[in-house]
């Protein structure tokens, strides 16, 4: 059972930072595709993503379709705040790949009508443009584990012991 997430040129060290920590605490695998808007020896990504650096699969590429091209069997889906499939709403096999799009701009409007039928949205109230990158991330991560029942996930220290 595994998760790949995949940023699509995140521009904010500290998010990326986040996003490692969330994947280094759930064992989902980090697809970064750049150019990223920072270094990755960038104080703020290494304080964001503390010590867990060692604990997280991260792969590099140079764009989307590189990954596509690596994975042509993969089960990609497609965040963004412009599409209408809640992503509590999609059945999340095993080893699929959640893309995200840069801080900015989201996801390449001519992706999203391309996988119309894959693109998940989180849904929020009022006219906000959207979360906060590493936010979002974590809400579609966990319920990826929540349909697998949280298997491998292990309590640690935990009250009622």
């Amino acid at each position: 059972m595994s998760l790949n997430i995949v940023l699509v040129e995140p521009e904010i060290p500290q998010n990326t930072g986040n996003i490692a920590r969330t994947c280094a605490a759930t064992g989902a695998s980090l697809h970064l595709v750049g150019p990223l808007g920072f270094t990755i020896t960038d104080k703020h990504l290494k304080r964001a993503g503390l010590d867990y650096w060692d604990s997280v699969e991260i792969h590099n590429y140079d764009s989307l379709k590189e990954v596509t091209d690596k994975y042509p069997d993969g089960q990609f889906f497609y965040a963004s705040t412009k599409a209408t499939k809640n992503y509590c709403d999609v059945s999340y096999p095993d080893g699929s790949f959640v893309v995200f799009g840069k801080e900015t701009k989201g996801l390449p409007e001519d992706l999203l009508k391309e996988n119309i039928d894959k693109c998940i949205r989180i849904p929020m109230i009022g006219e906000l443009r959207s979360l906060n990158l590493a936010n979002a991330v974590a809400i579609v991560t966990y319920e990826y584990f929540r349909q697998k029942g949280f298997e491998n996930f292990k309590l640690k220290g935990y009250l009622g012991e």
